[in-house]
């Protein structure tokens, strides 16, 4: 069996031993996603570029502490979100520091009024706009289920909090997400 027939965890314990190709497979099959899910919770490309590679910096780093108690994607975003996490920390520091003051205003409400029939790409640039807003663990959280499809179980594994915790986080993150673009709770039938 070849390198590329190899699961992530087999190629994780290979370049934990060593094994050069086993690692730069893992950056192949990961480089895309990775870029994808820093640049969402990071909403910029050279933060995304820096923070993605930094992961696979500590992948190569720690690959040999793999034991395998989850699984490798759910392992490798851990790492991922939390460099994103931690960079986004540092920058609102500096931020407050120096800049003014700044209040986030909610997006107006007839910018997604139905009667404007926005196009597809334009609802999903509102919507992706209003996630940037949202409070950084909600929108780890909405990225990770989202975007990359993960599950409750996974997401908590990754964020390093309980299940319920992340079903916090989604809920107020979906209760943000509709006062930041003016929507409504959908009627009851």
């Amino acid at each position: 069996m070849d390198n590329q027939e190899l699961s992530d965890e087999a190629l994780c314990a290979r370049a934990g031993a060593g094994d050069e190709r086993a690692f730069d497979l893992l950056v192949e099959r990961y480089q895309a996603r990775a870029y994808r899910t820093a640049w969402l919770i990071l909403r910029n490309a050279d933060d995304a570029r820096d923070i993605s590679q930094e992961a696979f910096v500590r992948l190569y780093e720690s690959a040999r502490r793999f034991r395998g108690e989850a699984r490798f994607s759910t392992w490798f975003h851990r790492i991922l979100v939390n460099l994103c996490l931690d960079h986004r920390r540092k920058w609102r520091v500096w931020r407050l520091r120096n800049e003014p003051d700044e209040e986030v205003e909610a997006l107006p409400a007839e910018a997604v009024d139905p009667v404007d029939a926005l196009d597809r790409e334009q609802a999903l640039k509102l919507l992706w706009d209003a996630v940037e807003r949202l409070a950084p663990r909600q929108r780890a959280a909405v990225v990770l289920m989202v975007q990359e499809g993960l599950e409750t179980r996974e997401v908590a594994e990754v964020l390093g909090m309980s299940e319920a915790t992340v079903r916090v986080h989604l809920h107020r993150a979906v209760g943000a997400l509709r006062k930041l673009i003016g929507g409504r709770p959908n009627p009851s039938p």
